[in-house]
């Protein structure tokens, strides 16, 4: 689903409201209903706004009652700066994912083997199991905290240097010079996609480039536009 999309969609306080009761535990709309203190039907048609949007699942028990639950993984993330505001949304990635090949981060991605050794008991095994859980719960809400502590010091220092490239080429027009740059960086090196990216006009763009292209901050290669680092 669009990220602009979803964030409407979680606009919404009572939305907001049931997506936090439903991680805690499954619920039907009795439940939810006076959990929000609003009627089941207003209940039932954010559920249905959620499920659309593929947030929520639900599934019907032996007593035949709808249980509602959290469906997915989902990161939305919204940045808002002197140079950007945007949204971008993403899904868990499989635990196969090698992370080792990244070329700026370094994690330590070994996990403690969970088997048990020969002979243990059932119990045995089951508390060392739950043991090896726990460690890794620690260590994987320790690097969530340090990754984003690293997010909020590339931000800030994103910035920056986009405010320092914008000194380079004056009030006037340093802030689109730096979009510019920051488009290519991106990953964006035909002009047609750097100039809907940064919302002007393709003769802007172009011209705009060829000026990067004389003081020798990008290159043109096989009609593409690179950053010359």
């Amino acid at each position: 689903m669009d990220s602009a999309a979803l964030l409407d969609l979680l606009g919404n306080e009572n939305r907001r409201r049931i997506l936090r009761l439903l991680a805690r535990r499954p619920c039907y709309v009795t439940e939810i209903s006076e959990y929000l203190g609003v009627s089941p039907k207003a209940v039932i048609d954010h559920l249905r706004k959620l499920e659309d949007a593929g947030l929520v699942e639900s599934r019907v028990d032996d007593q035949r009652r709808k249980y509602f639950s959290i469906a997915r993984n989902l990161r939305l993330e919204v940045n808002v700066s002197p140079y950007e505001f945007g949204t971008k949304s993403a899904y868990s990635a499989s635990p196969s994912l090698d992370m080792t090949g990244c070329r700026y981060l370094s994690i330590d991605v070994d996990r403690r083997s969970t088997s048990s050794d020969e002979g243990s008991t059932n119990d045995e095994s089951a508390h060392e199991d739950l043991s090896d859980l726990a460690g890794e719960l620690d260590r994987l809400e320790q690097l969530g905290n340090e990754l984003s502590m690293a997010q909020r010091w590339v931000q800030g220092r994103l910035t920056d240097v986009m405010d320092r490239i914008s000194e380079q080429f004056g009030e006037s027009e340093g802030r689109f010079y730096a979009e510019v740059l920051a488009t290519l960086a991106n990953g964006a090196h035909d002009e047609a996609v750097v100039a809907r990216r940064v919302d002007a006009s393709p003769e802007m763009v172009a011209e705009a480039l060829r000026r990067l292209e004389s003081v020798g901050v990008v290159e043109r290669r096989d009609g593409r536009w690179w950053l010359d680092t």
